[in-house]
């Protein structure tokens, strides 16, 4: 590419950078703040967070990260800006698009290691450490506030769904956002599934800017049903694969043990200072940030050789796959549960952390559910004549997918307890 024409727009790179995606195929950066946030510590981080967390136990491929995440929302957040400009929808200000593209950009700064698996041990959710990271003495809001002294506060009520602009917050966080779009399409190519599929480039061609949301053409309406029933497949056949679940728990009960051990008063061989702040509630945005997956994985390795037998025994399952097994639970739920913690007891094993029952069901987030998505705005189609209507008012699939109720049970246990060694 040749250097730009003198008088360029302040705060522009000189030579627009060019990141290659598997997904989008090329992710495009023009402004200077965009390029230098990519480059703090706090957003390399999550080159060191996957986005799928314990996913990739169960599909091998799920390895990308929350970084590749990241970058996928802001380049469709600015595909969907430049086509408003471009076809004379709307016309944004520096500070407005910049805005956009920083809150696409940055709204998942503050992931915790393997996704939502950590959340539990986590006084907040992500979105809430995300706003500290953006807010506090950090690269990324020293960056944001060269733009403007309260800027990282308006980058963070976008985060937060309270920024008066809510074109911002739609981009981000509706039920057609850069967010899901991304995530669905980046998902399905490194599961190796169809389910996530959809035609992105059409949805981007019929989305309107429209009275503070984001809406769709009428015309979109089948091209948005595709979507809404990937996001239904991608949520039953990865998301809420039983194996999946099942690694989430033996995580999280590694997790669990530890932080009883330490509240207890139990004297690790290795407790590195942000674990312990973890299970004490008193870590900062400094101890937070040193938290990824190689931190955890390292603690884990390190743990297989603690004195707690249970400790060592869930790390060392963790680590080297030996995953709980599971099966449905469909009646006689307390009896199946209470025999298995006694055969769990009896071999040694404590059942409070060897024996668990997982539910899941269909939830508003990931089954298109108008007006019980809290603040997440509903899909809204634009006829010819201006007027709008919910989309499940006009599509039987809409309606047939919100209508549904799902949920499956699961009793998990250690593999050495399945009495037919299956």
């Amino acid at each position: 590419m040749g250097r730009p024409a003198a008088g360029r727009e302040e705060g522009r790179l000189m030579e627009e950078k060019v990141f290659k995606d598997p997904v989008h195929k090329y992710i495009y950066v023009q402004d200077r703040v965009i390029w230098d946030l990519v480059n703090t510590p706090e957003f390399q981080r999550l080159r060191r967070i996957r986005q799928l967390g314990t996913t990739y136990l169960t599909f091998h491929g799920a390895e990308h990260s929350r970084f590749s995440h990241s970058m996928g929302v802001y380049e469709i957040a600015r595909s969907i800006l430049s086509r408003f400009e471009r076809n004379g929808y709307a016309r944004f200000s520096r500070e407005e698009k910049l805005l956009f593209l920083c809150a696409a950009l940055l709204h998942d700064i503050g992931h915790a290691p393997f996704s939502h698996s950590v959340e539990p041990f986590l006084a907040d959710r992500h979105e809430v450490w995300s706003c500290r990271i953006i807010l506090a003495d950090t690269a990324v809001n020293r960056l944001l506030r060269d733009v403007g002294g309260d800027f990282p506060q308006q980058v963070a009520d976008v985060l937060r769904k309270s920024h008066p602009n809510r074109l911002a917050v739609s981009l981000i966080s509706s039920q057609l956002d850069a967010d899901r779009m991304d995530y669905l399409l980046r998902d399905a190519y490194f599961t190796g599934v169809n389910y996530g599929t959809f035609e992105l480039e059409r949805i981007l061609r019929v989305m309107r800017p429209l009275g503070g949301r984001i809406v769709v053409k009428e015309s979109g309406m089948h091209a948005v049903e595709d979507y809404l029933m990937s996001r239904y497949q991608m949520y039953w056949q990865v998301y809420f694969h039983p194996v999946t679940r099942g690694s989430e728990i033996l995580l999280r009960n590694v997790l669990r043990r530890a932080a009883d051990l330490h509240l207890q008063g139990y004297r690790f061989a290795f407790l590195p200072d942000p674990l312990k702040d973890l299970f004490d509630g008193t870590l900062d945005v400094s101890g937070y940030l040193k938290l990824d997956e190689s931190f955890l994985q390292m603690a884990f390795m390190q743990w297989t050789e603690e004195r707690d037998r249970t400790l060592a025994d869930l790390s060392a399952r963790f680590i080297n796959r030996r995953l709980f097994k599971y099966r449905p639970i469909r009646n006689g739920r307390e009896e199946e549960v209470e025999r298995m913690r006694s055969l769990a007891a009896s071999a040694g094993w404590d059942p409070d952390y060897y024996v668990e029952v997982d539910r899941v069901r269909n939830l508003p987030y990931d089954v298109y559910r108008p007006g019980q998505d809290g603040e997440s705005m509903p899909i809204y189609l634009l006829d010819e004549d201006g007027n709008l209507e919910e989309i499940s008012t006009r599509s039987h699939i809409v309606r047939s997918i919100s209508e549904t109720e799902q949920a499956e049970e699961h009793l998990y246990f250690p593999e050495e307890l399945a009495p037919d060694g299956s």
